[in-house]
């Protein structure tokens, strides 16, 4: 190819993909001719063509990595090897000059083919402890790239360093009155924004809805709720608008929130903290995940970022108190939020990884 080119992977959650989706720009502006590879039906898909249509974006077979028994644990290797030589093709054909993977189970065979290739793998891991695609990842990679200082004493010495969290620069552009807008609010009453990952979280749903005859006496609300966990009943109800998800909007909904409840996926915590939101945690368990989330939030409560609220403790009474109290506790939060350390911009991310490359 003429052109110089790199190729983005990542997948299987919105986690897996912000990160690229912040540098593309930047990649572009440099005269990168980006190529994103990811699976054939995950959420990596419908996030990069809504943002970026004018990418080519190379769909492969993958499996699912899963720490529990499973029949489809057998025939998951077959797709992986499939993934293998699939992205073993579409690298010789492009020959990027760097392959940088986000994680995820569809990055494992993009990983392992450029190792074959000869083209230098950047990974970047967002938790304390690396995920199991990272882990695998780990003997093919060229280097790779932390958010916490934390998560060194998990890789290899000689070819790891921490970045620092690294922030999309749209995120800052948003504006408070277009997202009271796009929402129908007058701006009376402070607002609390939900997020419960790409995928809802019926735990976080629940704790909102049974309290929610009291909570739109003290907010306007923003619900984003999951695919396919809108509750139409709600419909209509004043002060409170749901989404399944959100894409574009995003930024000037965060911009338009007070406090934000949430997951304590890396990615997102790290925005909330750029961004100055106080926020309550409620971490996936370690019956629904390798625990990461857990350290994640455990980091930013012992920091004084976040109040932290862990699943099995969730009940509607006591999700009500938490929240009334980080309400009252909400400034100090802020005060406290403002010594932290200002994220990365993705330019400077792009020159850590271009620096790697051949």
């Amino acid at each position: 190819m003429n052109k110089k080119s790199i190729v983005l992977t990542g997948g299987g959650t919105a986690g897996h993909v912000s990160l690229n989706q912040a540098i593309i720009p930047t990649l572009e502006k440099q005269g990168y001719e980006v190529h994103y590879i990811g699976s054939k039906n995950g959420i990596e898909l419908e996030l990069i063509r809504d943002a970026f249509p004018h990418i080519t974006y190379h769909a492969i077979s993958s499996g699912k990595l899963r720490r529990y028994a499973s029949v489809k644990n057998f025939t998951d290797p077959l797709r992986v090897a499939k993934g293998l030589f699939e992205a073993l093709f579409i690298l010789r054909k492009l020959k990027p000059a760097v392959i940088f993977s986000k994680g995820g189970f569809v990055s494992v065979p993009v990983v392992m083919a450029g190792k074959l290739a000869g083209i230098p793998v950047v990974v970047h891991e967002s938790d304390v402890t690396p995920g199991l695609a990272n882990k695998i990842a780990m003997p093919f990679a060229h280097h790779i790239f932390t958010v916490f200082q934390e998560t060194l004493k998990h890789l290899p010495s000689e070819k790891s360093s921490c970045s620092g969290s690294i922030i999309r620069s749209e995120l800052f552009e948003g504006k408070k009155e277009v997202g009271l807008r796009f929402c129908g609010f007058a701006g009376f009453k402070p607002v609390l924004l939900i997020m419960g990952g790409s995928q809802g979280s019926a735990v976080v749903n629940d704790a909102i809805r049974l309290n929610l005859t009291r909570l739109l006496e003290l907010f306007d609300i923003i619900h984003l709720c999951g695919k396919g966990k809108v509750d139409d009943t709600l419909n209509g109800v004043s002060g409170y608008k749901q989404f399944e998800y959100v894409t574009k909007e995003l930024p000037d909904l965060l911009h338009a929130a007070n406090i934000i409840v949430s997951r304590a996926g890396s990615n997102s915590i790290f925005e909330f903290l750029a961004l100055r939101k106080p926020m309550l945690l409620i971490p996936l368990s370690k019956q629904k995940s390798r625990g990461d989330q857990l350290l994640n939030a455990n980091i930013f409560k012992k920091q004084g970022w976040a109040t932290v609220l862990e699943e099995e403790e969730v009940t509607p009474t006591l999700f009500l108190a938490t929240l009334e109290e980080l309400n009252r506790d909400s400034q100090q939060m802020q005060v406290v939020m403002e010594n932290s350390e200002l994220p990365k911009t993705p330019d400077e991310m792009v020159k850590l990884i271009i620096s790697c490359a051949k």
